[in-house]
């Protein structure tokens, strides 16, 4: 690894990228920030430059393969060989999927799906020559577990699992002292709630129990640095979820049916001024710098015992594995 370790960040203008490049700031990092929102983007320096990194902003709409390769070719240009590549971009739509387009469907999948696609591409032909290098994948515990009213962002986490196992093969299969990892996420505090297109009655809220986007980003960049890990799991929700949906994904089918609406919304109607990123940035030339946290700063927790047990792995990650399944389990049927 480089003296100063070089990192591109996808998505990091706000939410958990912004969280991310900070962290490798406060590192002392350079890091390359690519996303759409050019003046989340120069919030996204200014925070990484203010913690004693180095960055270099690279306007990119994930979704075109040639941007994203060219931003990769910039980045090492002017930073130095990418260490790790840090895949976090993403979209989607709140709807149900019968009122989501055609159109809108393709859309999330070449963001949320393709832009890791073409992120790893771009990763890979610069690390597997050199022998060397880390990729992380921003999953969610949703990359397992669809639920409503997110068909084409589930869709596209659950594509990116595939298609990461696949590469993970591939690079053991070559004995490649290049590694791929993913970290699952469970809700976490984010802007997304207030940009992401939404047909749904009231505003879009996360699943509780909601997680500070710093927790996840500690969780990422501990990833970077052992990537030889298959994957990470955050939050003992996250735990619950993934561990339950293979147990009982019938029963967690019904309980999304009867809870999965009501939960993901606030009473609050949704505005119908409200913005949409799916298409345009809300934080282009004329937007605003939305930082990394959302609007449930006084709901959402700033620690996760649980990624610490998930670092040491052993005998306590187990016994915390099994306490939140034992502890979602009741949850369920509590709610039956």
């Amino acid at each position: 690894m480089n003296a100063r370790p070089v990192v591109v960040v996808t998505g990091a203008s706000a939410g958990v990228g912004r969280a991310v490049a900070r962290l490798y700031g406060e590192r002392g990092a350079a890091v390359a920030l690519l996303a759409r929102g050019t003046t989340g983007l120069a919030g996204a320096a200014a925070d990484v430059r203010a913690a004693g990194g180095v960055a270099l902003e690279l306007p990119c709409d994930v979704a075109d393969h040639e941007q994203v390769y060219a931003a990769a070719e910039r980045a090492e240009a002017e930073l130095g060989p990418i260490d790790i590549w840090v895949n976090v971009a993403f979209s989607g739509v709140f709807a149900p999927a019968k009122e989501i387009t055609a159109e809108e469907f393709k859309r999330t999948t070449e963001v949320s799906y393709l832009g890791f696609v073409y992120g790893t591409k771009a990763a890979l032909d610069r690390m597997c020559p050199r022998d060397r290098g880390a990729i992380v994948q921003v999953g969610s515990a949703l990359a397992y577990r669809g639920i409503p009213l997110q068909s084409a962002y589930c869709g596209a986490k659950h594509a990116i699992q595939g298609f990461t196992e696949s590469v993970r093969a591939e690079l053991l299969h070559d004995k490649s002292n290049v590694h791929i990892t993913m970290v699952q996420l469970p809700a976490v505090n984010t802007p997304q709630f207030d940009w992401v297109l939404s047909r749904l009655p009231h505003r879009a809220q996360p699943v509780a129990p909601i997680y500070q986007p710093e927790v996840v980003a500690r969780a990422i960049v501990y990833a970077g640095d052992h990537p030889k890990r298959r994957e990470y799991w955050v939050g003992a929700p996250t735990v619950g979820t993934l561990i339950g949906d293979k147990f009982a994904g019938g029963l967690l089918d019904r309980y999304l049916g009867r809870t999965g609406y009501g939960s993901q919304q606030t009473p609050q109607p949704q505005p119908p001024d409200a913005p949409g990123n799916l298409w345009e940035p809300v934080d282009g030339p004329d937007g605003h710098d939305h930082g990394a946290h959302g609007r449930f700063d006084d709901q959402a927790k700033s620690r996760s015992p649980q990624l610490w047990a998930s670092r040491h792995h052993g005998l306590l990650g187990a016994s915390a594995g099994l306490a939140a399944v034992a502890a979602g389990a009741a949850a369920l049927l509590r709610r039956r």
